[in-house]
């Protein structure tokens, strides 16, 4: 990566805390003054053993400690601000950063997370914010004061003894070569590290997720195992890193403890030779004991620079990535809509290289009409919803509401009148009551249990122990799948959309609550627009119109009886699925053997 790109992306990086900027000129004044009043104790402990040596020596230690007791006091107050501010602006910093990058995270392509991962993309995420943070902070606050100091104590110690200043000043590269031959290691194997906890808590993120699945084939072991044996692999990694690191200390520390007795060796010949004073030694030791602190500080520079680095590739993989759909510039809020839906001609796929998925869907639907959408898995019948709510947009063709494209209209207000039940409904790890009134959190309580009740879910709910208030865990984890689908259609069916989408919302029900909640869907949709991808056709043969998808075309498209006299791809579906529970009728329709929602003649198919 070059030194431009770096740098551009700091100074961006950087803009996150241009609200504190004042706040941060405080924090570098109080650590300069911090850094003056270290630069002055040498000097004091210089009067100090001096006055010794006169016929005023105890005014020399009394005025000598108390102006030591007056720097240390100073130096802890303004330790104490400094500290203080330094938190309020690193949070502050660490809440632009989440901001910006979470709200991008709401606007990224859905695959995008699906192919590393929520668990690799949060790890990353959070390690990235961290490690920027931490390193802006120790080049801000400890890097610079330490410059300061530097400065100031270079300048005190050729005051003291020229000759002494060079004898030690000459150690001082050392360091900072040790450490530029280091920081290439460090640096990639902070990467290495990087990657490597992504990579095991996106799988982690998995197994947690689908831990059924995992105790269904005894596989709680061997997850277990397998999780642990990453850690270990990656701490062997820190480990190597600790045994490194310490290394590259140890030699600067020789070069500090070298340059100090050179010191001590020098310093006290001069002492002997009557060229500089006892005091001026002390002093000058305790520069260069304060010296090296800073040196061995910037010397690090190279590689927080480089840690920073990386940590800038994982915040700006995410804030650089391209949005999934923008609203366009002159894009208006959606208004009020009837529910009419057109799909122009409208072809679709995810990758150029992949072909197309629709190839030519024209379809117009009629406000208050219910749709059905059938078809082999992956022909599109989610893909078109996912259009319908702007998730994606066409490569060709057009989708419009109440004669408005989509393009046309801000993507939350239309998203916003439109009520969606997906095949696999999330729910949150709150009240049933939090859960119902998710996209509409002003709703009264009276509206959130008439919800419930057209769901057919307000009479288990009276059965939990807390009723509306209990707390379903994770994704709904304490309800049954019957349950959990029914709380999603009453969260759908508050919002009370114009347009509604549901996406084998029954398909998680037994037949008993499945027709419970049929009747009470087909009552409540009435007036709205409804379209309902299913598998089970069972579920649909009341739709007012059934339009199969094949091939991203549209191969058929009627009414239920209308379809299976026409003895097409439909009927084929339909007789696959009821094979052994119908009979052929003469007609060459079909007919239950026992009372049910599959059957010939349109009106016992749609009144029973």
């Amino acid at each position: 990566m070059s030194y431009a790109l770096q740098w551009s992306r700091l100074r961006r990086a950087l803009g996150f805390a241009r609200n504190q900027r004042w706040l941060i000129v405080v924090i570098l004044l109080a650590t300069l003054v911090i850094a003056v009043i270290n630069a002055l104790e040498p000097l004091v402990m210089k009067y100090i053993f001096d006055g010794l040596a006169g016929s005023e020596a105890w005014q020399a230690v009394l005025f000598g400690v108390g102006g030591l007791l007056g720097l240390t006091l100073l130096r802890e107050l303004g330790t104490l601000a400094s500290n203080w501010l330094t938190w309020r602006t690193r949070l502050s910093l660490h809440y632009g950063l989440l901001d910006a990058t979470v709200a991008r995270l709401h606007e990224l392509p859905l695959y995008a997370q699906h192919r590393e991962g929520v668990g690799a993309v949060m790890t990353r995420l959070d390690r990235g914010i961290q490690g920027f943070i931490g390193a802006v902070s120790e080049i801000a606050f400890n890097v610079l004061p330490a410059i300061a100091y530097l400065g100031i104590a270079i300048v005190a110690m050729v005051q003291l003894d020229w000759r002494m200043t060079l004898v030690v000043l000459a150690f001082t590269p050392l360091p900072a070569l040790i450490a530029a031959l280091a920081a290439p290691t460090q640096t990639r194997r902070e990467r290495v590290l990087m990657d490597n906890w992504a990579k095991i808590y996106a799988r982690f993120n998995e197994v947690l997720s689908g831990i059924i699945t995992v105790r269904s084939f005894a596989m709680e072991h061997a997850e277990r195992r397998r999780f642990l044996d990453d850690v270990h692999s990656t701490n062997q990694v820190v480990i190597g890193g600790v045994r490194f690191d310490s290394a590259v200390g140890a030699l600067q520390n020789l070069t500090v403890a070298l340059a100090r007795i050179v010191a001590i060796g020098f310093g006290g010949w001069l002492v002997v030779a009557g060229d500089i004073t006892v005091g001026t030694l002390i002093a000058f030791l305790g520069y260069v004991g304060g010296l090296f602190g800073p040196v061995q500080g910037l010397t690090g520079i190279y590689r927080i620079l480089h840690n920073a680095s990386v940590a800038l590739e994982q915040i700006f993989s995410i804030l650089d990535a391209k949005p999934m759909i923008e609203d366009a510039p002159d894009a208006v809020d959606a208004p009020p809509l009837k529910g009419q839906v057109d799909f122009d001609h409208v072809k679709f796929g995810y990758d150029k290289d992949d072909g197309l998925l629709l190839k030519d869907i024209d379809l117009h639907v009629s406000p208050g009409e219910m749709i059905a959408i059938v078809g082999p898995s992956g022909a599109g019948k989610s893909t078109l919803m996912a259009l319908l709510q702007r998730f994606y947009d066409p490569v060709a063709g057009s989708i419009r509401v109440d004669g408005h494209d989509l393009r046309t209209l801000k993507q939350h207000t239309l998203r916003q009148q439109i009520g969606v039940v997906l095949q696999d409904a999330l729910l949150f790890n709150e009240s049933i009551r939090d859960n119902i009134a998710y996209g509409r959190p002003d709703a009264s309580g009276d509206a959130i249990e008439q919800a419930a009740r057209a769901a057919n879910a307000h009479d288990f709910i009276l059965k939990l122990e807390h009723g509306y208030d209990t707390i379903i865990g994770e994704r709904g984890g304490r309800l049954s799948g019957g349950e959990r689908q029914r709380i999603a259609i009453a969260r759908a069916l508050l919002k009370d959309p114009p347009i509604l989408i549901l996406d084998e919302a029954t398909s998680a029900l037994d037949p008993e609550i499945e027709a419970q909640v049929q009747d009470a869907r087909e009552e409540l949709m009435r007036g709205r627009t409804t379209f309902v991808i299913a598998h089970r056709l069972s579920t649909v043969v009341n739709a007012d119109r059934i339009v199969v998808i094949r091939d991203g075309r549209i191969a058929e498209s009627g009414r239920h009886e209308d379809l299976l006299a026409a003895q097409g791809y439909y009927a084929s579906l339909v007789e696959r699925q009821t094979r052994g529970l119908i009979l052929p009728t003469p007609g060459g329709n079909f007919r239950r053997r026992r009372s049910g929602s599959i059957t010939g003649p349109r009106n016992e198919a749609r009144h029973g």
